[in-house]
């Protein structure tokens, strides 16, 4: 056999260890995260003490709908940590109202406030919405590692999505088993936001609350109007 057929010889076996070495490495990370996913019915937080939720803000009606939720929650939800965009100022009063509140009320719990990148601004393009959501993946994986919530807690905002993945992330490393609880805007009628669309397969508890999205979305959980 001639040189130039034994390099290519070589060059041919060298990318078929790569493509295979890929393709388990794949697999192993697809079957690794069904598992997760799969683990979240046996994950009971709160057993052992007090459970720490990961509160995601959008602005907006996102954040007006997240504390209501929040209000139904009783104290064992502590410590609470919201995360917002870094643009945004309205939900950070909102939300230092709403503490404010439960403090003169006797419900004082420990909470915080946290910033990311936004991942999506309003009417920004898909391509550039990729890189921004990247940006935001960077800061909120070392966030969710560092505060090691028990749960994560949303329903719609862009934000949610790299944080929500970083959740995924500590189960997929074998730290922790993160709860990921998204709750579909009252908006959405008829379909689901990309936010919700994208965290369809990947969410413990998926709530909608329309009926026609139950009928649409099988996996979702309808209890009617909750915020």
């Amino acid at each position: 056999m001639s040189d130039w057929r034994k390099r290519v010889a070589v060059v041919a076996m060298a990318l078929f260890v790569i493509f295979a070495g890929l393709s388990f490495i794949v697999i192993c990370f697809i079957v690794r995260l069904c598992i997760v996913i799969r683990s979240g019915s046996k994950c009971k937080p709160g057993e052992k003490g007090p459970i720490c939720v990961l509160v995601v803000a959008g602005s907006g009606g996102h954040t007006t709908e997240i504390l209501r939720l929040m209000e139904s929650l009783s104290l064992s939800y502590s410590p609470r940590h919201y995360v917002i965009a870094d643009t945004d100022k309205m939900s950070e009063d909102k939300i230092r109202t709403f503490e404010r509140s439960k403090k003169n009320t006797g419900s004082e719990g420990q909470f915080t406030l946290q910033r990311i990148p936004r991942s999506r601004e309003v009417r920004q393009s898909w391509s550039s919405s990729v890189v921004s959501t990247l940006n935001a993946l960077l800061y909120a994986v070392p966030l969710v590692f560092r505060l090691s919530p028990d749960m994560v807690l949303c329903n719609g905002p862009g934000t949610c999505v790299p944080l929500c993945a970083a959740g995924l992330l500590l189960g997929l490393v074998g730290l922790k088993k993160v709860l990921i609880v998204y709750v579909e805007s009252i908006c959405r009628v008829e379909s689901l936001s990309l936010s919700g669309k994208i965290l369809y397969r990947l969410s413990d508890y998926f709530f909608v609350q329309w009926s026609s999205l139950k009928d649409k979305y099988p996996k979702s959980i309808y209890l009617g109007r909750i915020v």
